[in-house]
């Protein structure tokens, strides 16, 4: 019996689903190097994309070398292959074994049951990312196990904050059910202006933004300046971490069955 949901659940994957500091901010920075410019920090980092436009890492790989006055610029493609050298350190549409790049060292911020619980709740879930779709298929397929996971990757949509892509995997996941009630959890602001853009994009859909500190960030706690950065961006709610999100209050609180915002 196919269970019709009542809500949905749509996740970021990096900073959500699997701690990228050590992985695409630090290819991030040793690209910025490579090309001649000073290897930014994470807190530089996390200034640039608290500007909202900066989701795509090659591209703010490409501005951070401009801000920090490397001349001539290199070619956007070159910053995309020395990029994806450090990160993949292999053919990013090859095998998976085979790479050798910052990728395999990525922790999970999630156990593979995790999801269960989601669909136990009565949402239906997915994902709406930036990442590449081989990146994104290897840490939801290879690492979690999932079966062909509802997802929205690089290429398949304009890049966030614009939400198209957010609120086509709605209409897919809801079929004619909808507008269903929807939460996106992500961890940076592009990630909450997609759903604030998304409400004026589709003004019958009830839509939550949910912010969740990444990793580097988590001892600041909710209430700390990462937290007021995403609620000044738009976040209704602000979590340390996808542990803080119980199911079956926040399917409820979507619905209208208890108020906003649930209770931890």
């Amino acid at each position: 019996m196919t269970i019709v949901p009542r809500a949905l659940l749509l996740f970021d994957i990096d900073g959500v689903i699997r701690d990228v500091g050590g992985s695409y901010r630090r290819a991030i920075a040793a690209t910025v190097q490579q090309f001649g410019g000073p290897a930014p920090s994470l807190a530089a980092i996390d200034s640039l994309k608290a500007e909202g436009c900066w989701n795509n890492d090659w591209e703010a790989s490409r501005e951070l070398l401009r801000r920090s006055g490397v001349v001539p610029l290199p070619p956007f493609a070159a910053v995309v292959e020395v990029f994806n050298g450090f990160y993949f350190g292999g053919d990013p549409d090859g095998d998976p074994g085979q790479w050798q790049g910052f990728i395999r060292e990525e922790p999970l911020l999630v156990e593979p049951g995790f999801f269960a619980g989601i669909s136990a709740a009565g949402l239906a879930w997915g994902f709406v990312s930036g990442a590449e779709p081989p990146s994104a298929r290897f840490v939801l397929e290879d690492r979690l196990g999932l079966t062909a996971p509802p997802l929205i990757a690089m290429g398949d949509a304009p890049d966030k904050p614009d939400p198209t892509g957010l609120l086509a995997l709605a209409a897919r996941l809801e079929g004619t059910a909808g507008p269903l009630p929807l939460a996106y959890v992500g961890d940076t602001v592009a990630d909450v202006l997609t759903v604030v853009r998304a409400r004026s994009a589709d003004p019958r859909r009830p839509l939550r933004a949910i912010g969740v500190l990444p990793p580097h960030r988590g001892a600041e706690g909710p209430a700390g300046p990462y937290g007021d950065q995403l609620r000044a961006a738009g976040a209704d709610l602000v979590l340390a971490s996808l542990a803080a999100l119980e199911p079956f209050t926040l399917a409820a609180a979507l619905r209208g069955d208890v108020p906003w915002p649930p209770a931890a």
